[in-house]
């Protein structure tokens, strides 16, 4: 189902991108409509699939997660990419696993409290997986731009 944007549409995005807590009277008022209007607009894009749920952020580093590594995965055959998936699905540290084109397969993203136990989940998990013929770690030493999507 294709929807149309308009600017009002556009400013409810924005608020809810910056706080998807704030008060829907609140965005109203800042939109000069009614909140009944902006609850219909706000389920309309629900509908459309373009706002899917909210979420709070929980800084890792505040649960004792110090180390954020990338991961590329190269399997030795790309049929495999199911099958590894599935064990990537089960290893908790993996936050996030993209499939790519170019030198990697997958690109995951991990935390882990420190480096030992990013050895030890590289060592004794990832790399065991079946189908998993190389990986290569970068870690990140601080994330350097966070922003929500410009509309």
């Amino acid at each position: 189902m294709k929807i149309q944007i308009d600017e009002v549409d556009q400013k409810i995005l924005s608020y809810l991108i910056k706080n998807a807590r704030i008060p829907f009277l609140e965005i109203a008022r800042e939109c000069g409509i009614s909140g009944a209007a902006i609850h219909q607009r706000v389920k309309k894009l629900e509908d459309a699939g373009i706002i899917d749920g909210s979420r709070f952020i929980v800084k890792p580093r505040a649960l004792g997660y110090e180390v954020c590594a990338f991961v590329g995965i190269i399997l030795d055959h790309a049929h495999q990419y199911k099958m590894v998936v599935d064990k990537i699905d089960a290893i908790p540290e993996i936050v996030e696993c993209h499939f790519t084109t170019g030198n990697y397969t997958f690109l995951v993203k991990m935390l882990c409290r420190d480096n030992q136990h990013l050895m030890d989940v590289l060592i004794n998990t990832l790399q065991n997986i079946p189908g998993v013929s190389k990986t290569e770690t970068l870690i990140s030493l601080e994330q350097t731009v966070d922003r929500e999507i410009k509309l």
